[in-house]
């Protein structure tokens, strides 16, 4: 059985907990460990993520499967890509499902609940940024009708970045 909630502050140590992990999962591999270690440490903690939950621009959701915390998500309303012509786009700036979990249609779950909150909230689309040696992840969204529309560098730390497509799905 899945449920999907918002989060708030009081989540954090599930959050935390997952975004840890599950970044490592899928990037750890990407940068040097300095590096890795260099973003988690600025990324990954109770301060950033509470900072994070606080701005009201931020939707937070965990999903869990048979009560257990598997996922979470953050997407941010109205925010703009130079790559897209419509200003009124939502970000998917995280989806995260712990290895554990894959498997079980979670990750589209989550992913379906975005969409439909961003829908809800008059969105013209969702728009992602996924590291372009994740074969799985751009697969898994090109299959549900996202399209590469640009380019992305995102930084890891002052010495490494990784080059990200930026993928667009319309509503």
């Amino acid at each position: 059985m899945t449920s999907i909630i918002r989060a708030t502050t009081e989540h954090c140590s599930q959050i935390l907990q997952i975004g840890k992990v599950a970044w490592v999962e899928a990037h750890g591999h990407s940068a040097p460990k300095i590096d890795i270690d260099h973003y988690l440490s600025k990324n990954y903690t109770e301060a950033a993520l509470k900072d994070q939950l606080l701005d009201k621009n931020n939707i937070y959701h965990i999903i869990y499967y048979n009560n257990e915390p598997a996922g979470f998500s953050k997407i941010v309303l109205n925010k703009p890509n130079i790559n897209l012509a419509a200003e009124n786009t939502a970000l998917l700036d995280r989806i995260y499902l712990l290895s554990a979990f894959q498997g079980k249609k979670l990750g589209l779950e989550l992913l379906e609940y975005n969409l439909t909150y961003a829908k809800k909230h008059s969105q013209a689309g969702i728009w992602l940024a996924v590291w372009v040696e994740n074969p799985k992840a751009i697969s898994f969204y090109s299959k549900i009708g996202f399209t590469i529309v640009g380019k992305y560098d995102f930084q890891i730390s002052a010495n490494h970045a990784n080059p990200n497509h930026i993928m667009f799905l319309g509503s």
